[in-house]
């Protein structure tokens, strides 16, 4: 089987009888490991003592004076977000569970890197055995920002750190543990060049055309539909719109803060100008099966489901929202 996405850790976790992430200490380890974690050659007795107790014991209790003894002030900070993000995996029986409480009841502390990287060991999860390299490109678009620009007709996305040139910043530290490659030019994938996805899946080096009517925004309907029926155990069938004809938004969820925003000017009959307009990426139309759970008012309605890209040519997807946003009750679907 074709392995992919090493770095998110996701040999490191156990699964239930459902399918589900277990946290293993291993898991907990690798956050450990960060840089902003790893105590330097000047860090003070109690920052050492207290990372060395956790890699010997990633689940003991930590007590707020262990972390008030640490004498960096960016230090305690970070020890702060750590546990309390610790904590909160540790306190559900998976991190689909761990992951739906932070979308359900609000991130906190936790950083929006941790949360990425939730989302992403999720979908490696959910994506296991997927030989389909353009759905596992467009998953990346549930936690890595993206670039847009438009080259030779279409609307190309490419990874933001990795057209900053910042992608070796900001992967996990397991790259280079497992002495994954960072380098490598960015090409548009294809039909030729899509059997190397596998092998350079790390690099995020793999760009994206996300055109209307091309291959890519269909991939991204699947992985909205595989998303939603892992974590809300619910089937649905979601399908790129083309051509906006006759499209009434009685129920939409924007994916991103720039598409929240034009659908909520649609929804008020507010008419978009061009520039709004030209940032719509994608619009999709989502079907729910009605299962019990469906509330009465969207009983047979299509749903909306819009991206949109910043006026900076940036798109940053927020897949809490299809969790959050979708008409239907009694939500807890993992536990």
């Amino acid at each position: 089987m074709k392995d992919f996405w090493l770095s998110c850790g996701h040999h490191l976790l156990d699964r239930d009888d459902n399918g589900a992430l277990l946290v293993t200490d291993e898991f907990i380890k690798a956050y450990l490991a960060r840089p902003e974690l790893g105590p330097p050659d000047d860090s003070c007795m109690a920052e050492r003592t207290l990372h060395a107790a956790l890699l010997a014991n990633p689940r003991r209790e930590v007590t707020s004076s262990e972390i008030a003894a640490i004498a960096d002030p960016d230090a305690r900070e970070n020890w702060t977000f750590m546990i309390e993000f610790r904590d909160r995996l540790l306190a559900h029986a998976t991190i689909e569970a761990a992951y739906l409480d932070i979308v359900r009841r609000g991130a906190g502390n936790t950083p929006p890197l941790f949360i990425n990287h939730l989302v992403q060991a999720i979908l490696r999860n959910l994506l296991d055995g997927c030989e389909d390299a353009f759905v596992l490109r467009a998953a990346e678009l549930f936690f890595r920002t993206q670039r847009l620009t438009m080259h030779g007709g279409s609307l190309i996305a490419a990874d933001e750190e990795k057209v900053a040139g910042a992608a070796g910043d900001a992967v996990s530290p397991l790259v280079a543990m497992l002495g994954l490659p960072l380098t490598g030019d960015i090409e548009v994938l294809n039909e030729d060049n899509a059997p190397s996805y596998w092998q350079r899946s790390d690099r995020f080096d793999m760009a994206l055309d996300l055109s209307a009517g091309r291959r890519a925004l269909r991939a991204l309907g699947e992985v909205i539909e595989r998303w939603i029926a892992h974590l809300l155990s619910l089937a649905v069938e979601v399908e790129p719109v083309i051509e906006a004809i006759d499209v009434n938004l009685a129920w939409y969820v924007g994916l991103d803060a720039e598409a929240t925003a034009i659908g909520d000017a649609l929804w008020i009959r507010q008419e978009l100008d061009q520039a709004a307009r030209e940032r719509i990426v994608g619009l999709y139309r989502l079907m729910l099966r009605d299962d019990g759970r469906v509330l009465d008012n969207a009983k047979g309605e299509p749903i909306y489901l819009i991206t949109a890209m910043t006026p900076e040519r940036t798109l940053s997807m927020k897949p809490q929202n299809l969790i959050t946003g979708l008409p239907i009750a009694h939500l807890e679907a993992v536990s």
